[in-house]
């Protein structure tokens, strides 16, 4: 029989992108989100043909009962929620609604799906963000350390989720993924956005001078990671998903200058570094390899590459896009 995946967050880049490559494995896939859906340029999953996906607009934080309808309708087999409030240091400015979704809401929606005997697996996207600024190779089991409140109210909920996986034998597995990038992505992230204020003549600001190290992974390469999780991995474990490579947000953004033929002290201004920045929080993902056959495909110079020509090839529509983030309660 055809497998099914219900989405949590099926707007967001990492949803949609996720949406997308399960269609093409040839699952049925159900996406809720709390927005109408966006331009298809931010849509993944519409850039092919399918009769698979289904779309219902319904926020986690007011329509817990229709959500739960739509899932007992569909039974699926795996439920992959990918919805959070997901803005660092927003979360400074309205903590409460950060710790109303992303935890409240969460629990909420958990003790509900704990009732349900057909989900296989619940995959919940977490992310490095828990365990605050770190040094060398973290491991899944190190020890949290949120500097933010956003990373705040998602260690929370992780670790609601462990007393459910404990207690109720709830069948939560959890991704922690580097930082994500790809066709598609929202356009106040820093590759798109970069490309995208070259491509117009606009000036990037460039928080701390560029100084924090990060690792970039391409979306299709953790797609493809999160599928393998919720097929294969056991509940109760935690999956990192990373590449080896690490970079400086000032190297990457010369790195895409050098790409489209434009100087970087033309393109930047420096600009202060938000509260409670992590400096690095650079993942192990050797368990993922090992225990899943699973590896990244993507080098950053490629995907970089893919994604100059993804807002080449529709600047006409993304120029008309908001590049920043708007904040939703």
């Amino acid at each position: 029989m055809m497998e099914k995946c219900f989405i949590l967050g099926s707007n967001s880049f990492s949803g949609a992108s996720f949406a997308s490559h399960a269609l093409t494995q040839g699952l049925a896939v159900f996406g809720v989100s709390r927005s109408p859906e966006p331009a298809d340029v931010f849509l993944p999953y519409k850039w092919q043909p399918h009769k698979r996906f289904q779309f219902d607009r319904l926020d986690l934080n007011h329509d817990l009962d229709r959500i739960m309808e739509r899932i007992a309708e569909f039974r699926p087999d795996f439920v992959i929620n990918f919805a959070a409030q997901s803005m660092v240091a927003e979360s400074w400015e309205h903590p409460e609604h950060w710790y109303q979704t992303n935890v409240v809401a969460n629990v909420r929606l958990h003790d509900r799906l704990r009732h349900l005997d057909f989900i296989r697996k619940y995959v919940h996207i977490s992310t490095p963000e828990v365990y605050g600024s770190c040094m060398g190779n973290v491991t899944e089991e190190f020890p949290f350390n949120p500097s933010t409140p956003y990373a705040a109210s998602r260690a929370a909920c992780d670790m609601h989720l462990m007393t459910f996986f404990r207690n109720h034998r709830f069948p939560v597995v959890f991704t922690r993924a580097a930082n994500v990038y790809g066709p598609g992505q929202s356009l106040y992230r820093i590759i798109p956005r970069t490309i995208l204020f070259i491509r117009l003549g606009r000036k990037l600001q460039l928080q701390g001078g560029g100084r924090s190290v990060r690792s970039f992974i391409h979306i299709r390469d953790v797609a493809d990671a999160t599928l393998r999780i919720a097929r294969e991995a056991q509940p109760g474990e935690v999956f990192h998903l990373s590449t080896n490579i690490r970079v400086s947000i000032r190297e990457l953004v010369e790195m895409i200058c050098s790409k489209m033929g434009a100087k970087f002290r033309d393109v930047v201004e420096m600009s202060d570094d938000r509260p409670g920045k992590d400096a690095a929080y650079l993942l192990d993902s050797g368990k993922a390899r090992v225990a899943l056959g699973w590896s990244d495909t993507m080098s950053l110079e490629q995907g970089v590459e893919e994604t100059i020509r993804w807002v080449d090839n529709h600047i006409d529509v993304l120029k008309t896009q908001p590049m920043q983030y708007i904040h939703k309660p």
